[in-house]
């Protein structure tokens, strides 16, 4: 997976701390909506934990992922390269957060180091990303996912 850098990387967002949680560099003064950082902060477990129900039930049936190689991936390829045997990522900070949210929709991005294994290789990649989030029939789904190398 990370030989093209395919890393899909939707993270933390929240102030909840947690032993697997990703965490902010620093506060934000953005105010998000109670059941969209609970919602985030799920998917961020789920993508730790590799848990494949949690995935399904919180990326959208149309995601769309465009990994840090330039490729399309779907929510398939996403929840496939999670839960698939040797990957192991590792709790990380985000830095840089962005946090954009209007009534059914979010931006959540910033910058992480990202640590863990992939088939027996350890890998350690600077990423930016942005998550969009939808809020369809009352329930917060990533639907967008565009992540890219930091340099240096």
């Amino acid at each position: 997976m990370f030989k093209s850098l395919r890393i899909p990387i939707a993270l933390a967002f929240t102030l909840l701390s947690g032993a697997i949680a990703p965490t902010f560099a620093k506060d934000t003064n953005t105010k998000i909506p109670a059941d969209l950082a609970a919602r985030v902060h799920a998917y961020d477990e789920a993508q730790v934990k590799g848990d494949k129900a949690a995935l399904e039930d919180l990326v959208a049936d149309d995601y769309v992922l465009i990994n840090s190689g330039g490729q399309r991936q779907s929510k398939a390829d996403l929840i496939r390269d999670y839960t698939k045997p040797g990957f192991k990522l590792e709790p990380f900070v985000i830095e840089e957060p962005v946090e954009l949210v209007w009534s059914n929709g979010a931006v959540m991005g910033g910058v992480a180091s990202i640590h863990g294994v992939d088939d027996g290789q350890a890998f350690d990649v600077r990423l930016r990303f942005s998550d969009i989030w939808a809020k369809r029939n009352g329930k917060w789904r990533v639907i967008y996912t565009h992540v890219n190398r930091v340099k240096g």
